[in-house]
């Protein structure tokens, strides 16, 4: 099975690619999403209790009161990430077994610090999905909650997009509508497929 390492840094536009994967027929594993649900759980409650606590509440994580908590203490991120990492990588590595023995050629890992935590390695092809620095900027404070001090946290903790660039398989621009990013997603698939085929 080739798993295809999906990344791109805050409001590159990942997600739609994502979509356009999974409209393909390929099986998903979105980091984000699982710890959206490893916070919402009594186990990611557990996991955090004791290096945050305050941001525990009613049995489960609060997502704006941790991030609130990281901004005034960002030195807090490195031991969560650590243990929120290691969970999560648990369940991806459940996922693409479970995957595999359905008999699946492909599979994607949307995954957003793929290049920083050393994940590319774990994977048979990177693909960065990219946009200018103006669009991105613009793209993400327009999100619900977003700062101008969370937007600087985030960007400080993931790898520059031209060095994302440099260690990509393939790039996919985002810099048009999502007709276009669509039609360069297949396109960057259909390069991958035939990249993979036996004998090829």
């Amino acid at each position: 099975m080739i798993i295809i390492g999906l990344t791109g840094s805050i409001a590159m536009g990942k997600s739609e690619v994502a979509r356009v994967f999974v409209g393909e027929g390929l099986p998903l594993f979105d980091a984000d999403k699982e710890v959206h649900a490893l916070y919402d759980s009594v186990a990611g409650a557990d996991l955090l209790r004791s290096l945050v606590p305050s941001a525990v509440e009613d049995g489960c994580v609060d997502r704006k009161k941790l991030s609130d908590h990281l901004v005034l203490s960002p030195e807090d991120l490195d031991p969560i990430e650590k243990i929120v990492h290691a969970e999560i990588a648990r369940r991806r590595k459940a996922f693409l077994s479970e995957i595999e023995a359905r008999g699946h050629s492909f599979a994607v890992v949307d995954v957003p610090l793929l290049f920083e935590k050393g994940g590319d390695k774990d994977v048979d092809v990177t693909v960065v999905v990219s946009a200018p620095a103006d669009q991105q900027r613009s793209r993400a404070l327009a999100r619900p909650g977003m700062t101008d001090a969370k937007l600087d946290m985030i960007l400080k903790r993931q790898m520059q997009d031209m060095e994302k660039r440099k260690r990509a398989d393939y790039v996919i621009e985002n810099t048009g509508t999502l007709e276009e990013l669509r039609v360069r997603t297949l396109s960057v698939l259909d390069a991958i497929k035939k990249r993979t085929k036996p004998n090829a």
